[in-house]
């Protein structure tokens, strides 16, 4: 609000600056009515359906003459409630005049006293405070005070009576900071970055979630429906959750861990079980990655039980397999892929997360790079190239979108892996050249872990005579991943 803002004495609202008094013209009128005892508006004209219907449609020169006939009131009377001039009225409810000034509308509404229930959104943050009904306290009634002492009407005027301070408290509850369509732009931003973080730089990557976290963050501070609400913690626990992703890709396991707990928490406040199992499956790749492969088997356990079908459980299997395998548990891993397989055949439609697109989807090419990851970690190098191979080509001749530069590093070298173990120098080389030439922002730190153990088996003895390893050697010793200190994060 700005410096030179006036806001009425009474009830606080932004005086007009045509007004030159220090009360709105809404307490004004309402000071010169329980003055007077001037005209007005009966409970029950409210829950007419055609005057609701000529509110919601913002007719107000139809609400003006039905609201009259209703109440039994004059022009006039209707004019000294409004503010507005009994010309200006008579040409409203003629047709010949519109409503069309929001702060002209807001008074009309204010002046009459219309329900918050009914008042088009654009009209709630200008409303006065409801004025206490006839024979009630403001805000709830006393629990200890009977209804006949509440109102002396009969049973009609006390049904009337109800009816209205249930529409009034439905004005509470309804009262949002934030917009369906808010809403669904954060979604579209939500599968705009899911989608992007597979191939863009993962400095842009994470900036842009962190901005968007703390949107969502200072939307839930907010007061919305429950069901808005709802929607906000699975946005809020989804962007945690890519936060999560791009904390592991930059090395940082203890960053990633708490992103993963606070969206465990979204999950748990909006009973979501899509997002609870992605989080423990994101939680199983951590511990898989970090060589914890136990915590992450116990956590793939968690997950599938959660789990929908499709892609969801596709991935589960996939990352319980891979950690079987390094632990050296094959049968596990083999029972695992076996799982992998049965979720393929069955068809499913998208989960709550995987309509995001992008990171949160399991498409065909990232299941192929775990089976041949899990295949290269038991040591069953045929099978891990065939694998590897399939999802380099569907990464390759796939749609941009869904190519995801890591992976198909990663399952680059599985093969040099698979052609070192046989002593395929040249093919390894062959393999190599992609890794060594992706930029350094794309270099996740899980390649530059995986370019280590590629570097100790060029450096094996049984290759010490061989000029090509030598050389290879020499140019994956000094591969460095992701800088996590570059000036891009703090932008």
């Amino acid at each position: 609000m700005g410096k030179n803002t006036r806001t009425c004495s009474g009830c606080g609202c932004r005086l007009s600056q045509y007004n030159l008094e220090d009360r709105c013209a809404v307490c004004s009128r309402e000071g010169r009515l329980d003055a007077q005892g001037g005209p007005r508006i009966p409970d029950d004209v409210w829950l007419d359906m055609e005057v609701q219907s000529a509110l919601a449609n913002w007719d107000f020169g139809l609400a003006s003459r039905l609201i009259r006939a209703r109440a039994g009131l004059r022009q006039d009377d209707m004019a000294f409630m409004t503010g507005l001039s009994q010309s200006f009225l008579s040409m409203l409810e003629a047709g010949s005049r519109r409503l069309t000034n929001l702060e002209k509308a807001a008074q009309f509404l204010q002046g009459i006293g219309t329900p918050d229930a009914l008042l088009a959104p654009p009209f709630r943050e200008h409303a006065a405070p409801p004025a206490p009904l006839p024979g009630a306290h403001a805000g709830l009634a006393r629990p200890d005070t009977p209804p006949a002492a509440q109102t002396p009407q009969g049973l009609d005027d006390l049904a009337a009576l109800a009816a209205v301070q249930s529409l009034r408290f439905t004005g509470e509850i309804i009262r949002t900071n934030v917009s369906d369509v808010e809403l669904e732009g954060l979604e579209s931003v939500l599968t705009r970055i899911a989608t992007a973080y597979v191939h863009a730089p993962l400095h842009q990557i994470f900036t842009e979630l962190v901005t968007t976290r703390d949107h969502l963050f200072t939307l839930l501070n907010g007061r919305q429906p429950l069901s808005q609400t709802r929607e906000l913690l699975l946005l809020s626990g989804t962007t945690c959750l890519l936060l999560a992703h791009a904390s592991q890709n930059l090395g940082d396991e203890d960053a990633a861990l708490a992103q993963l707990q606070t969206a465990w928490a979204f999950a748990e406040q909006s009973d979501h079980n899509d997002l609870r199992a992605w989080v423990k499956g994101t939680a199983a790749l951590v511990a898989e990655w970090s060589t914890r492969g136990q915590t992450a088997l116990d956590y793939t356990r968690q997950a599938i039980r959660m789990a929908p079908g499709g892609e969801t459980r596709i991935r589960i299997a996939a990352i319980e397999a891979r950690a079987a395998a390094r632990i050296g548990d094959r049968s596990t891993a083999v029972t695992a892929l076996e799982e992998l397989q049965r979720a393929r055949e069955q068809s499913a439609a998208p989960d709550a997360l995987t309509r995001f697109g992008g990171l949160l989807t399991f498409p065909r090419a990232k299941q192929e790079y775990y089976i041949g990851g899990t295949f290269a970690l038991l040591g069953e190098h045929q099978q891990a190239e065939q694998h590897a191979a399939a999802a380099i080509e569907l990464y390759e001749n796939g749609p941009r979108e869904h190519r995801s530069y890591g992976d198909e590093a990663l399952s680059r070298l599985d093969i040099v892996t698979a052609r070192l173990a046989v002593g395929e120098v040249e093919g390894a080389s062959e393999q190599l050249q992609p890794i060594l030439d992706l930029p350094a922002d794309r270099r996740i730190r899980q390649l530059g872990d995986a370019m280590h153990t590629v570097t100790r088996l060029l450096e094996e003895p049984r290759l010490a005579r061989n000029s090509v390893a030598r050389d290879l050697a020499d140019a994956t010793r000094g591969y460095q991943a992701i800088d996590t200190r570059t000036k891009a994060l703090a932008r």
